[in-house]
């Protein structure tokens, strides 16, 4: 057995070599890298706040569309007694539709009989088209179309106030977004002797129906116009020669000392709630408060802008 390689219980090993180790090609350095910052979470695929922000950016978009479907359409007022406000107020009217077989009350006849002396056309139709024109609004058996308001540039406001000879006076909302609020400033403008109202474009009440209602006719005799930017609108004016005097509760300035109601004037109304901006009474020339008895805090935004208004046209006729 001397001399033989074979050994019992002796292993044999394998003859080929130990291959060489493979790398990781760099991929454990890269895995080590970081990612950035995390996103936020509604910036998350599939996360809640993702879902959420979503969800409230197209409910904006759909009242955006709404919104300018009624401007290239007009507006559609249902119910007996708003029929009757808008025809009574002079409103501007399309149609008035009232559906087949339906019982006439005194404000159906009336306002029939008013559309007919205005020259609006009444239409009858089926209760159900009726129906699907208001969306199954309560109307009562009686609707109207007003056609979408045409707004004016803010440079035609200036145009008719020195076609008239007097000196300019313009009113601006900032942010005032009540349509009853904006049609009763409309109506102390037109009262008081302005020469038109200028609304931004965005964040602001559009001449509606119920802004129509609330001037009691008198939009049709003033000018509104549309501001795409109401500061830049602003600079505009005063380069033109008119003073800004915006309403502020806080200032030193109240409208019984209001020398500027003889020059060039444009009189800028805050919001309801919040009042002037602050970019926006950075404009202003000045600012104006209007003295009130102890223990009310400030008067809504149309009843100041009447106070304003009525002190301006009195120191205007003096």
């Amino acid at each position: 057995m001397a001399g033989n390689d074979k050994r019992r219980g002796a292993v044999r090993k394998s003859g080929t070599k130990k291959g060489m180790v493979v790398g990781s090609g760099g991929q454990r350095r890269k895995a080590l890298r970081g990612k950035g910052p995390t996103p936020k979470a509604e910036h998350r695929y599939d996360h809640p706040a993702k879902r959420k922000a979503d969800a409230r950016k197209k409910a904006q978009q759909e009242r955006e569309e709404k919104r300018r479907a009624a401007e290239a359409n007009g507006e559609l007022v249902a119910g007996r007694n708003p029929v009757l406000e808008c025809v009574r107020a002079g409103v501007p009217i399309s149609a008035l539709y009232a559906a087949h077989g339906i019982d006439a009350d005194e404000r159906v006849t009336e306002a029939v009989r008013l559309a007919a002396d205005q020259g609006i056309s009444v239409v009858e139709v089926p209760r159900v088209e009726l129906d699907r024109m208001t969306s199954n609004a309560v109307h009562q058996g009686l609707a109207l179309r007003i056609p979408p308001y045409e707004y004016f540039e803010p440079a035609d406001l200036l145009t008719a106030a020195r076609d008239s000879g007097l000196p300019p006076l313009l009113v601006a909302l900032d942010g005032v977004t009540d349509p009853r609020n904006l049609g009763a400033i409309v109506r102390s403008a037109a009262a008081f002797g302005a020469h038109g109202v200028v609304v931004p474009q965005r964040r602001s009440a559009a001449m509606s129906a119920v802004a129509w209602r609330a001037s009691a006719g008198t939009a049709a005799n003033i000018r509104v116009a549309r501001a795409t930017n109401l500061n830049r609108t602003l600079r505009s004016f005063q380069s033109e020669g008119l003073m800004a005097v915006g309403l502020d509760a806080d200032a030193d300035v109240t409208s019984d000392e209001l020398e500027l109601a003889t020059e060039p004037l444009v009189v800028v109304v805050g919001s309801e709630g919040r009042g002037l901006s602050r970019l926006t009474r950075q404009h202003c020339d000045q600012t104006v408060s209007i003295p009130m008895s102890a223990g009310v805090e400030s008067l809504n935004a149309s009843v100041a802008a009447g106070v304003v208004l009525a002190e301006v046209a009195r120191r205007r006729r003096l």
